[in-house]
Order: structure tokens, then C-alpha cells, then sequence
């Protein structure tokens, strides 16, 4: 039987999603959690891999296994057995065509922001902090350049292994909420590096130190070296991940809001 997961976690304390020997890592822990549960071996595939210190709030996973287990059983379970910084949202069985990598169409990422002059205490390791004051919408204004397919190999990682840099942003949305800004952004799929990049020109071009037109020229460049600066991985979320109507997943119940 193939079973599909929702799984939020704080990234803090771990060396990203991918299972490494010697360390601590999301996928690990929730490896031995449901193994317990299964009473035996488990492997997990997920919607998308995230770096160190990047946060999700609605990661979809998948698994097979023959344990006859209910999912309660694979929710309260794997809960039980998992650190307080890693919790299964749902479980529900899938048609074995099911692949929570390469059966999504979407992909929602939040950039979190917080802007004021004082750095922050409690937040430190779930958003990210400038000090420098910044306008929303100068940001929001060269975002609006990125929308669309096109070729994002200014946006990514010197080390992305993609065969292609085309992607299609279908939205990206910078609101303030307070001293809090948001980077909303959903595509088919993302680069590596490829939000935390972008917020780094957006950031960059947010307190004047870039031209609106600085993203478009960016992009238009192709060649990572002339981009800007990654920004860090604290406020980074893995928000929310669609798939087609026929798979009927549950919807994501993260609770999530704006803090303040």
C-alpha cells in the first residue's frame, strides 16, 4: 500500500531534509518514526528537499508499506515517535501512481522578513532580519518581472544539479504585515537557491540600493555571478504543494499566521 503524508517541521537543528550519515536530518527522523510504527524498514520520498534551517509547513511525503495500519495509526504513531520540532499533519492512502515529487504540479514557498532596527530574539531562527528599512512595494513592483516561464539560471545555486533552469512563477505576491514582510511565490517547481535568491534582489532593490528594473536585468543575464546575494535560510517556509483533483488529498491544516 502507498500512503501520502502532510509534515511540518522547524528546520533549526537540522541539516536539511535529505537523510546524511553522522547527522541529524527531517527525513531520518521521520524514517525511524514511521519504521517504528511499521514495525519495520521505511523509506520516504518527498515533494521537495530543503537546505538547513529552512522550515515547512506543508512538506508532502510517500511511502510503501504492507503494515496493516490505519491512519490514525500512521498519524499518532509517527507523532509519538517523532522530536517535538517534526510533526505528521495527515496520512491517507494513494493509487500507486502517486508520487509526492513528480505528481505535483505546484509548489508554495513563504519568504518571511523581519524589518525594523533591532534584531530579533525569539524569531532568530524562523525569520530572517534586516535592519535596513524597506519598501514593499518597489519589491512587489520588480517581482512582477519574474512572473511567467523563463530561464532562472541567474536565480540558482552555482550547484544546482537541474537539467533545465526553465521554470514558470505563476505568482508572486510582497505584502507587509507590520515589521513582518512576506515573499509569497508558487511555481511548477524551484531551483536550489532559487527563493532564497530571489529575495536577495528583492531585498537589495527594497531599500534602494537597486532600481526596480535590477530583477528583469538580473534574469535577462543568465549567469548566476552577476545575481545578488542568497538570503539566508531562516524565514524560508515550503508552504504548501498541489496535486491533481484525482489523488483527493487532504487540504494542509497548518495553522499558520503572521506572528504580531
Amino acid at each position: 500500500m502507498r500512503i501520502a503524508l502532510a509534515v511540518e517541521y522547524d528546520g533549526t537543528g537540522f541539516s536539511g531534509w535529505q537523510r546524511q550519515s553522522g547527522t541529524s536530518t527531517v527525513q531520518g527522523c521521520l524514517e525511524e518514526a514511521l519504521a517504528r510504527v511499521a514495525n519495520q524498514p521505511i523509506g520516504v520520498h518527498c515533494a521537495g528537499r530543503t537546505d538547513a534551517g529552512v522550515h515547512a509547513n506543508g512538506q508532502v511525503v510517500h511511502f510503501d508499506s504492507d503494515a496493516p495500519r490505519s491512519e490514525r495509526a500512521w498519524v499518532f504513531g509517527s507523532n509519538a515517535n517523532l522530536p517535538p520540532q517534526v510533526a505528521v499533519l495527515w496520512a491517507t492512502p494513494v493509487d500507486a501512481t502517486f508520487h509526492a515529487r513528480f505528481s505535483a504540479v505546484r509548489r508554495r514557498y513563504r519568504y518571511i522578513i523581519f524589518n525594523r532596527p533591532i534584531r530579533p530574539t525569539y524569531l532568530t531562527h524562523r525569520v530572517t532580519w534586516e535592519y535596513r528599512a524597506l519598501d514593499e512595494q518597489r519589491m512587489a513592483q520588480a517581482g512582477r518581472a519574474l512572473l511567467g516561464c523563463h530561464d532562472f539560471t541567474s536565480y540558482r545555486a552555482l550547484a544546482c544539479q537541474a537539467k533545465s533552469p526553465v521554470r514558470t512563477i505563476h505568482q508572486l505576491e510582497v505584502r507587509r504585515h507590520g515589521p513582518y514582510i512576506t515573499i509569497e511565490v508558487e511555481a511548477n517547481a524551484f531551483l536550489h537557491h532559487m527563493i532564497r535568491n530571489i529575495a536577495g534582489v528583492l531585498m537589495a532593490i527594497g531599500c534602494g540600493e537597486r532600481p526596480v528594473e535590477w530583477a528583469a536585468e538580473v534574469l535577462a543575464l543568465r549567469d548566476r555571478t552577476r545575481g545578488g546575494v542568497t538570503a539566508r535560510p531562516h524565514g524560508l517556509y515550503l508552504a504548501e504543494v498541489s496535486y491533481p483533483a484525482q489523488f483527493k488529498l487532504p487540504k494542509v491544516e497548518s495553522g499558520w499566521e503572521v506572528p504580531g
